[in-house]
């Protein structure tokens, strides 16, 4: 996949579809699937880069990061990729929108959009509104319905509270993929290792949606092989920390099967289950007890 951002579309006509798309999740992968199946175009994704915040959110919780954004779009096929800054387009009018950026850059003759789609200066323009312009113009319009999932329409808003509830099974569900974090691995306090529980230390980054506290069935990739891992999200309560040292939340992963030092690297780690939630225990051997009851649970 390229990105087109700054010179745009010079291959013929495309098929765009339009959107955040801030999870990828069913509901998004429906829009693009639409720009997909016009074969006759080249296909393009319109969203924005992760810079400015969109004037919907309160605060910055993206489920996925732009990079893994990326992957997922390339490992579906799409050929370009089109994200701007948010800033850059806000104060244009539907109009303008359609004429300087759909028409000028992206050259469209076919557009996908969500039922939802919300566009131009205060997020005024409805998806209807799009359909209407882009007719005037000779663009074809599909307006995409509501992907639905027990009656409910997925959306990322249902989507981050459930992770935030710790319900990673449903979540993974609407996404249509489990939940994963490729991040670099740090330098960590070495507890782990003590008790037979090594683990990689990765910070999540702000912006991103903060998964329950807890501990979670994952599966870790090392050198383009997956192992099964015990992943924790917390605080640390039972390890000592020296007089004002702050805790600070982080995901430690327990790679089963795997030794070796990944300081430095970046590794993928994707959570598929909640087991049991973050608790202090009395000693580390209760915790190293706890932890083989978890590694059970893990490999059951």
């Amino acid at each position: 996949m390229t990105d087109i951002t700054a010179r745009g579309c010079k291959n013929g006509k495309s098929a765009v579809a339009l959107g955040f798309f801030d999870g990828l999740h069913l509901g998004h992968i429906e829009v693009i699937k639409q720009a997909l199946l016009r074969t006759d175009l080249t296909s393009v994704v319109f969203t924005f880069n992760n810079k400015t915040m969109l004037p919907k959110f309160k605060e910055r919780e993206n489920i996925i990061t732009y990079d893994l954004k990326l992957e997922l779009l390339s490992r579906i096929g799409v050929n370009y990729i089109f994200a701007p800054d948010f800033a850059d387009l806000r104060d244009l009018s539907a109009e303008e929108f359609v004429d300087k950026v759909l028409k000028e850059k992206l050259n469209a003759g076919f557009v996908a959009c969500g039922y939802d789609f919300r566009f131009a200066k205060g997020g005024k323009a409805t998806a209807e509104t799009l359909s209407a312009i882009c007719a005037e113009r000779g663009i074809e319009t599909c307006i995409v319905p509501a992907v639905t999932y027990d009656g409910e329409p997925i959306s990322s808003t249902a989507i981050r509270e459930l992770i935030r509830q710790g319900d990673l099974i449903k979540a993974n569900t609407l996404l249509g993929y489990e939940l994963t974090y490729v991040l670099e691995v740090r330098e960590g306090r070495k507890n782990g290792r003590k008790i037979g529980f090594p683990t990689i230390n990765q910070l999540i980054p702000s912006g991103m949606i903060a998964p329950k506290r807890g501990v979670y069935k994952s599966w870790t990739q090392v050198r383009n092989r997956n192992y099964p891992s015990i992943t924790n999200i917390g605080i640390k309560p039972t390890v000592e920390f020296e007089e004002g040292e702050e805790r600070v939340q982080e995901m430690e992963t327990h790679i089963i099967g795997y030794e070796g030092n990944l300081y430095g690297l970046r590794a993928r780690v994707v959570l598929r289950e909640y087991i049991r939630e973050e608790r202090k225990f009395d000693s580390m051997e209760d915790l190293r007890q706890q932890l083989e009851r978890d590694k059970a649970a893990v490999l059951c």
